[in-house]
């Protein structure tokens, strides 16, 4: 019983977890835009930009990745670390390590969005916010499938490449049409 809890909590802070920082990523796209505005909107949406910022990392984003982290750890303590010899779990733990790459990147742009300096245009802003999509992808498809992903992992490559490609072609796309 404790087990199935621990995994409905993991489950339910991963969504978490993905919703902060989906959402982190599109704030730093109009934070971006705001910055190129003309005074005084431009302080004003600066320091609300920061405001929400901050307070989705702290609130949400941040705590959702300790709980989803401490109830991961310790599904895979009850099980006696047997999950590590599987080769899904390596998939989904390197997932784990990139997500953990991308959460620092995050709270790096955060940081520098805070001093007013803009490192990335909101164009490729749009296209990192599709990062954690494809982690996301990742990280699920190898939990459900399992050996299947690995038997045919070419065939995961491939796929994860071509939706890759196909994401980012519509970014360009709705970003064209935007404009």
């Amino acid at each position: 019983m404790t087990y199935s809890i621990l995994k409905s909590l993991h489950i339910i802070f991963v969504v978490s977890y993905f919703a902060g920082i989906f959402y982190m990523v599109r704030l730093f796209i109009y934070h971006t835009e705001a910055l190129a505005k003309d005074e005084p909107e431009r302080s004003l949406l600066h320091k609300q930009f920061c405001f929400m910022e901050e307070r989705l990392w702290n609130i949400i984003t941040v705590p959702a990745l300790c709980i989803m982290s401490v109830t991961g750890i310790y599904l895979l303590y009850s099980t006696g670390w047997a999950y590590l010899t599987q080769g899904w779990m390596h998939i989904k733990l390197t997932g784990v390590i990139l997500l953990l790459a991308y959460h620092y990147w995050s709270w790096r742009m955060i940081k520098a969005l805070q001093r007013e300096q803009t490192p990335y245009s909101s164009l490729r802003l749009r296209m990192m916010n599709e990062v954690a999509t494809l982690l996301l992808f990742a990280i699920v498809f190898a939990v459900v499938l399992k050996d299947f992903f690995l038997r045919y992992w070419w065939a995961t490559l491939i796929s994860f490449v071509a939706m890759g490609v196909l994401i980012m072609l519509v970014v360009k796309i709705v970003n064209r049409i935007k404009r």
